[in-house]
């Protein structure tokens, strides 16, 4: 299969909002491809390439400066040949070496398939085919029921994988795909609420439970083996003794559990998200120890529990891990759900999650069973360039470049703005058309995708955090960023600083 190919069907998804057209598309490209090329082709149409993080970011692919080629004759298995030369470049001379694979890949790409590629191994490729609409996909290009589809992919975790199966075997290989110890499934995701109350509404009797701001853990156990792992899945299990320590002394023989892990300060409270995760991409630390909170159980001694009611699974949690359970309590009384809040907040968590009573766990879904509650935080942000859309915002400036104001110029001039993320969420069609046309008035430079500004718009940011990042010069990324409103009474002087923005690292 060509990667022209790929691009291709990947245009026609962005350019409909039809889901069943989304759908038609990718079936049709899925049959095209070799059984061999399939995990490589599913990694590229979710932009998670299936090797995992290449080592790849946004300065060093900005900083590329080649002439792409016009003959649209890369092969999808020379693509997965560069990303597995790239995640294997290590040690003195990585850089270099990895600079060398990306120019060479992006000479044999033409414009159109770089720009592809580029966004694939970023993580932002929006074509609105996330996995959902590939899975059933998938589920069309192997005439299988989407339901046999969707819970393979959940219990493997692998879509790629699960694609193979599903193409190139019987639909009983697809159905024989189960919940096995020390193999991670992916996990449960929560909907969002503005206050537990409004939660409590949707779920009704349910266990609300502080919601940390740390790493969501899987942790399968087989007898004296322990197996960790993130909530991508990645294996951590080297990183984290500590953790593999409790879990071996939990009074059973199989276990599959499901958390939270955070490193705490000297007085209980909870560290930065980010010193959690640099525990996960460094070497063991015990001057940062992790300490796991358990809210879930899928599996213990031969005994699957995931088709389990949520009442059923915390019994079970409670027997096995007493006391390294999630605190939490259950009812239906919004003032108690409120008062747990208030709690979780005041020791310095998130706030709270809200789990429906009866719900059985459904592995990789976002729905209404688990509802988290949290506080927004909201900056006020300078736009320093816009991206053109596409799909159905094609023609419109749409993804933000924003940045904090750097009054002492720690970062380079002073009172000049740090990039510090991007953002296309909360853009309605009004604000798109807005931008559209405002925005070139202000034009400083553009490229082929973006149009860079002078600063002058003041836009107000919800986010839920930020992480250390070195992606952007200022060393952090904000978390969940979703445009609230712009802001014309102020000016670019009055917006919020880089130190501002960094002092929550230290929060």
């Amino acid at each position: 299969m060509k990667l022209a190919d790929v691009v291709a069907a990947t245009e026609t998804v962005s350019s409909t909002s039809s889901r069943l057209a989304k759908i038609d598309a990718l079936a049709h490209l899925l049959s095209l491809a070799d059984a061999a090329e399939l995990p490589a082709l599913v990694g590229l149409l979710l932009a998670s390439p299936r090797q995992g993080r290449l080592g790849v970011g946004w300065r060093g692919l900005s900083a590329l400066e080649v002439t792409h080629t016009d003959d649209p004759a890369l092969a999808l298995r020379e693509v997965d040949a560069s990303f597995d030369d790239l995640v294997s470049a290590s040690g003195s001379g990585s850089a270099v070496a990895r600079t060398g694979i990306l120019t060479d890949l992006a000479r044999r790409s033409t414009a159109e398939e770089w720009d592809f590629l580029s966004r694939a191994m970023l993580g932002e490729l929006r074509t609105g085919a996330l996995g959902g609409v590939l899975l059933d996909a998938i589920a069309k290009a192997a005439d299988r029921p989407v339901a046999t589809v969707r819970r393979a992919a959940m219990l493997s975790g692998d879509l790629g994988e699960t694609a193979v199966v599903a193409l190139t075997g019987p639909e009983a290989d697809l159905e024989a795909i189960g919940l096995a110890v020390g193999r991670p499934v992916m996990p449960m995701l929560a909907g969002t609420a503005a206050s537990p109350s409004a939660a409590l509404e949707a779920t009704g009797r349910a266990s609300v439970e502080y919601k940390l701001d740390g790493a969501r853990i899987q942790v399968h156990r087989r007898g004296d083996e322990v197996g960790v792992y993130t909530r991508s899945l990645a294996d951590v299990t080297h990183r984290v003794p500590e953790i593999v320590e409790i879990v071996r002394s939990l009074p059973v023989h199989d276990v599959i559990l499901d958390g939270e892990t955070l490193a705490l300060d000297e007085d209980g409270g909870p560290r930065p998200f980010q010193e959690t995760m640099s525990r996960f991409g460094a070497d063991v630390s015990r001057d940062l120890a992790l300490r796991p909170w358990f809210f879930d159980v899928l599996h213990v001694d031969g005994r699957d529990l995931i088709d389990e009611p949520l009442s059923v699974r915390m019994a079970e949690l409670e027997r096995v891990a007493p006391d390294w359970r999630m605190p939490g309590v259950v009812t239906d009384d919004p003032e108690a759900a409120e008062l747990l809040s208030r709690e979780a907040l005041a020791a310095g968590h998130e706030g709270v999650l809200v789990k429906g009573i009866d719900s059985t766990y459904t592995a990789g879904r976002r729905g209404k069973a688990w509802i988290k509650v949290k506080p927004v935080l909201t900056y006020d942000l300078v736009v320093l360039g816009a991206e053109w859309g596409s799909g159905r915002r094609q023609g419109w400036l749409s993804n933000l470049h924003l940045g904090a104001r750097d009054p002492d110029g720690e970062f380079g001039d002073p009172g000049a703005f740090v990039m510090v993320g991007k953002t296309f969420k909360g853009l309605t069609d009004e604000l798109l058309r807005w931008q559209t046309q405002e925005f070139p008035a202000f034009e400083a430079r553009r490229t082929q995708g973006t149009v860079f500004l002078e600063p002058h718009f003041v836009v107000e940011i919800a986010i839920d955090g930020v992480q250390r990042s070195p992606r952007y010069p200022g060393g952090l990324a904000l978390r969940f960023a979703r445009v609230k409103t712009y802001r014309p009474d102020k000016t670019p002087a009055e917006a919020d600083t880089i130190q501002t923005l960094r002092a929550l690292l230290r929060a």
